[in-house]
């Protein structure tokens, strides 16, 4: 992906401001449809494609369902990701460190191959990145910060903080949690502080994974032990460890033979002695839903539309998902001659996603709550309730289908 020079184009059909893995799969679904986009990004320059998925593994990292590798592949970014590094899981353990409450998940209880994918970020990015500089109507202008917007009689106009505008019936936000678009358009949101920092690093334990994605609830929060395979080694794993702020700014202090004992401790040493191989990281969490996906001419996608605890790992996967929808909408609305910011158009993607994104949202709030309770009441309820869950196979069947993305109506590119 490179940056476009000059003002060869002003107008285009749709802007998508936020050059994440979310703004740009939507590129390239609608790139690949024909659709003239414009990309802006405020990175300077894109991602060295030829370093990503080698050596150390990056930091940040998403659990793809099923439904999300078939999205990818549709858009020929997922062979390009295989080549570099992507860590399939076919099990999942969770339980509870205060009782004896614990649940195995397995895709052939599922009905699935697997449950999903651990793969960095700047691998997904970087193969989405080689496909958008692919497709000759997406045009691509990195350091673009966008500094306002202006609504039109029958479109929209980006201005930049370097002076140029640019316009189209269509802008997308996909510009993350904290979306300057979203604030120029005026769109409220409701949020609220989960209480809960992220401490991410990466680790190498004495014990391989197995294939296994594996999550404690502590009394201070969850910690996921992420499945990772480093040339052909799978004793890495990535970790996401929910804590009290407090608890988060000791641990990332800490030297990293200090940490990786700690990790081991916590997570009941199931993986034996944990080596921390990266530096640690304290992510804030808060939980934002906009109060509307959607104006005239305008479209929320991503974090831009909700940020969610990473509890199941479903963030990105509900983004992606808005990609595709919106981009599905979009497509049949142009093959009907509507414009790309067409209220029904629009309205339609809000429909769709709105209901989906605010089940997930208010799902893992109740477990965090729930889990984060010290009320011995609640500790034994949830311990009977995951031990329960863990023998009824209908019920682990059901509830695996929903977190492996089998949820409601598929756009076609998910199918």
């Amino acid at each position: 992906m490179t940056q476009t020079a000059g003002q060869e184009r002003t107008n285009f059909e749709v802007i998508i401001v936020g050059g994440g893995m979310v703004g740009a799969t939507l590129a390239v679904l609608l790139g690949q449809a024909g659709v003239a986009v414009a990309l802006l990004d405020a990175r300077h320059e894109a991602l060295a494609g030829d370093d990503v998925g080698r050596g150390r593994p990056g930091m940040r990292v998403s659990a793809l369902t099923p439904v999300s590798q078939r999205l990818l592949e549709g858009l020929g970014a997922w062979y390009w990701m295989q080549q570099r590094r992507v860590t399939p899981y076919r099990h999942m353990q969770v339980w509870d460190s205060e009782g004896s409450g614990e649940v195995a998940f397995s895709a052939e209880q599922a009905g699935v191959p697997l449950l999903g994918h651990i793969v960095e970020n700047d691998v997904i990015l970087a193969a989405l990145e080689a496909r958008l500089a692919e497709l000759p109507t997406v045009t691509v202008r990195l350091g673009a910060r966008v500094s306002g917007l202006e609504k039109r009689s029958d479109s929209r106009e980006v201005l930049l903080e370097d002076g140029h505008r640019l316009a189209a019936p269509l802008v997308v936000a996909a510009d993350g949690a904290l979306s300057p678009l979203r604030e120029l358009a005026g769109i409220e949101v409701s949020a609220h502080d989960t209480g809960h920092m992220a401490v991410v690093t990466t680790v190498r334990t004495e014990r391989p994974h197995g294939g296994v994605a594996r999550q404690v609830f502590l009394p201070t929060g969850p910690l996921a032990f992420l499945p990772l395979t480093v040339d052909g080694d799978d004793r890495y794993c990535s970790i996401v460890w929910s804590t009290s702020p407090s608890e988060a700014a000791r641990l990332v202090e800490l030297p990293s033979g200090a940490l990786g004992r700690e990790l081991a401790l916590a997570f009941e040493y199931r993986l034996g002695e944990v080596d921390v191989t990266d530096r640690a990281l304290a992510v804030p969490l808060t939980q934002r839903h906009a109060k509307q996906y959607v104006q005239q001419g305008l479209a929320l996608v991503g974090d831009a539309a909700h940020s969610i605890h990473p509890l199941a790992g479903q963030g990105v996967n509900l983004g992606l998902m808005d990609a595709a929808v919106l981009a599905e909408e979009i497509i049949m609305g142009r093959r009907r001659g509507m414009s790309m910011g067409d209220e029904n158009v629009l309205g339609r993607y809000a429909r769709r996603r709105r209901g989906d994104n605010t089940a997930m949202l208010a799902l893992m709030d109740g477990f965090r709550l729930l889990f984060g309770s010290r009320n011995p009441a609640l500790t034994l309820a949830r311990n009977l309730g995951l031990s329960g869950v863990d023998r009824l196979v209908p019920v682990k069947r059901l509830l695996m289908r929903q977190a492996t993305g089998h949820r409601g109506r598929l756009p076609a590119s998910c199918r």
